[in-house]
């Protein structure tokens, strides 16, 4: 009877092929060769020093992009093709999930060289809009992280759904106001210095307060569940979106107001 273990049974095929003798000089050897013994991969779990290491590798190296777009005067004919595979790549990371930290930074190159050229592109109509949307970006991050962390709101299960639903709704209504717009001067007006652009302009920036409280709430339940170290990719990725849709936003809407004069 042919035995299940499989060491007994390589023992046995080696007795068949061993000249007469129990087990082969080279099994022997390789017995030998091998380890006593290969412990198992050990998975630190994620830890909220991780996602801030990872967050300022991945919105530093998006500052970095932005910065030389700027420096070298790039134009649409790159940030155009740049913000396209930064969309791709974002939507493989988000659909995905993926942790690879080539997509993720992929990502963050793209994206950045479109909003250097965007940045330029503004700071030259109205000197000094950038500086004023960086610094309202940065308020906007700390007044929801302060919320957050004073526990003044925390996400719910609906209050997460209708989040992502209106985060769904607004890119579906930025896509029919760009399609009109082809056809109508101004489209639907969702984009233009009036008072419905100004409205949706502030709901945008709310919607981006409102992923940032659900990128909080992530990382938290993450660090809380002991998700492995790598998932840290992912919620820096996750911020790194949050803060690109706020400044943008936070960027238009400060246009609408300025004052060149």
């Amino acid at each position: 009877m042919q035995s299940r273990n499989p060491v007994l049974s390589k023992l046995g095929r080696n007795n068949q092929s061993g000249a007469g003798y129990g087990v082969s000089p080279q099994y022997l050897q390789d017995m030998y060769n091998a380890p006593s013994y290969a412990p198992p991969t050990a998975t630190r779990p994620m830890t909220i020093d991780d996602v801030v290491v990872r967050g300022f590798i991945t919105l530093g190296t998006l500052v970095v992009a932005a910065a030389a777009a700027w420096y070298l005067n790039l134009g649409w004919g790159v940030a155009a093709p740049a913000a396209i595979v930064g969309l791709v790549l974002g939507l493989i990371v988000s659909f995905r999930q993926s942790t690879n930290p080539a997509l993720i930074l992929g990502y963050s190159v793209a994206y950045g060289i479109a909003i250097g050229v965007i940045s330029k592109m503004y700071n030259y109509l109205y000197e000094g809009i950038v500086f004023q949307a960086v610094l309202g970006t940065m308020v906007a991050f700390a007044g929801v992280l302060a919320v957050y962390a004073l526990k003044v709101f925390r996400p719910t299960p609906k209050f997460t759904k209708f989040v992502v639903a209106a985060g769904f709704a607004a890119v579906g209504l930025m896509l029919l106001n760009w399609i009109v717009s082809i056809f109508t001067h101004g489209g639907l007006g969702l984009r233009s210095d009036s008072p419905i652009g100004w409205i949706f302009s502030v709901a945008m920036i709310l919607l981006g307060c409102f992923f940032l409280l659900l990128d909080f709430d992530s990382i938290e339940q993450g660090v809380r569940a002991g998700v492995p170290e790598k998932y840290s990719w992912l919620m820096a990725f996750g911020l790194t979106v949050s803060l690109v849709w706020l400044y943008l936003e936070i960027l238009r809407f400060i246009s609408y107001f300025f004052n060149n004069d």
